[in-house]
């Protein structure tokens, strides 16, 4: 195996251990380790489609390491604190 290989098998073990634990309700979605999880595996994986310049691939696994990280933030979105 190469580098690439062994980086994106490792990306997506991640990947797919967070999705298996949330599918089982051993971790919410809207936990932290959750989104650290798909962040890293993302970001992982997206480096290894970089690394073989698959650039579909890197386009899907950078969105999602953003949307990750943008969703560590947890910014509620489409309310209003303001009175109106």
């Amino acid at each position: 195996m190469k580098t690439p290989d062994i980086l994106a098998s490792v990306g997506v073990i991640i990947l797919l251990i967070a999705f298996l634990l949330n599918l089982y309700k051993k971790m919410p979605a809207q936990s932290t380790p959750y989104k650290l999880m798909n962040l890293v595996g993302a970001g992982i994986c997206c480096f290894s489609s970089y690394l073989i310049q698959f650039y579909p691939f890197i386009l899907l696994e950078g969105a999602w390491a953003f949307v990750a990280l943008l969703s560590l933030f947890n910014v509620p979105r489409g309310t209003s604190t303001m009175n109106e």
